[in-house]
């Protein structure tokens, strides 16, 4: 019982940071239902003996952030419990519960203090176990990072909370908590928008706004359940902006900038495909397809050579800004673009550079 405040999580392909058409879903992760003969009691007193091996502040930040509800209403410390309650703990990430081993595998630190851990994530590398992936994950590299010795399994994720997560094949910055009060505070963050979160993207197609806002709702295609949507009715989707802005043009394809106000899973992914701009490489979302360009055999073959320098979605998590969880500070960080999203652009800028005027049609 002790991990009920940490059982957060979700797989890597499925629902990650959800929400509700005006705000962010909660999940369930316990519940208590209070006896009929209960004598009038503080909550978080009533808590404390009723969950074993759970400290009572641990109780009490979990209520103070918020996630503590009565009546499907978060409720204070001092909240009397009476007979009949239902008291239900909730958090804005489905509840998981996988045995983590650690493994020594190197990890790109950022920023790393009592509190918080931000790192850089290569693409390629799956966040949390599951799905087939038990072993080389992040949250194995960041067990073993954070003290668990090798032989040794921890369940759920107390050894490197994390907050937020990126797709497998998308590289960048990942914020991980390291104590149960940073992992709550950073979560409210994220449940109400004010983490900022900024991608780069190379996307097919040349975008006509210099910038603009998506703002579309998202469900699950129920036609593949390893796809997302934007969904027509917007009571059966979940809320989702993305704002974009244009950093450099190709004709064929545009390097852009996507701001995440809200965090579905695949969002930007979803969005730009919904727009008719995929993220290149995109085999999911149709980015692994010519979607622009000449009829030419050299062009056709230039798009295979870019495919084979960056075979996977053309997305990195560039900048991370939040407010820490103790001292209050507001904290940024900025990772480079990586090799295969560098030599991507540069291979366009040396291609449109170099077009002969007879390749500039579109098809």
């Amino acid at each position: 019982m002790a991990d009920w405040l940490d059982n957060a999580f979700d797989t890597e392909e499925a629902d990650l940071v959800e929400g509700e058409a005006q705000g962010q879903e909660m999940f369930e992760h316990f519940r208590l239902s209070v006896d009929a003969g209960q004598a009038p009691i503080r909550i978080d007193k009533y808590m404390s003996e009723h969950l074993e091996d759970t400290s009572r502040n641990r109780i009490q930040l979990a209520i103070k952030e918020g996630y503590v509800h009565v009546a499907d209403k978060p409720v204070k410390a001092n909240y009397i419990v009476r007979p009949g309650d239902i008291i239900r703990f909730v958090m804005p990430y489905r509840r998981r519960g996988v045995d983590i081993i650690p493994q020594d595998i190197p990890l790109d630190i950022v920023y790393e203090d009592e509190d918080v851990l931000v790192v850089n994530k290569p693409a390629g590398m799956v966040v949390h176990p599951g799905h087939g992936h038990f072993e080389g994950t992040l949250v194995n590299a960041l067990a073993f990072h954070l003290g668990l010795k090798p032989g040794e399994v921890q369940d759920d994720e107390r050894m490197g909370l994390l907050v937020h997560r990126i797709d497998k094949d998308t590289s960048g910055l990942l914020l991980i908590a390291k104590n149960e009060q940073a992992q709550l505070r950073l979560a409210k963050q994220f449940y109400e928008h004010t983490i900022e979160r900024r991608y780069n993207a190379v996307v097919w197609g040349n975008i006509t706004e210099d910038e603009g806002t998506i703002d579309a709702p998202i469900s699950r295609d129920q036609n593949d359940r390893l796809r997302f949507r934007v969904c027509d009715d917007p009571e059966k989707g979940k809320h989702a902006v993305t704002h974009f802005r244009v950093l450099e043009r190709f004709g064929y394809v545009t390097f852009v900038e996507c701001r995440l106000e809200t965090g579905r899973t695949h969002q930007i992914r979803v969005h730009m495909s919904h727009i008719g701009h995929p993220l290149f490489a995109d085999e999911r979302y149709g980015g692994m397809e010519i979607r622009k360009g000449t009829i030419y055999a050299k062009y056709r073959q230039f798009i295979r050579n870019c495919f084979e320098i960056c075979p996977r979605q053309a997305l990195h998590a560039r900048t991370l800004g939040f407010v820490h969880p103790t001292s209050g500070k507001l904290l940024q960080f900025d990772s480079a673009l990586p090799d295969d999203m560098t030599r991507l652009l540069d291979k366009w800028r040396r291609y449109c550079g170099n077009m002969p005027e007879e390749e500039t049609e579109d098809e």
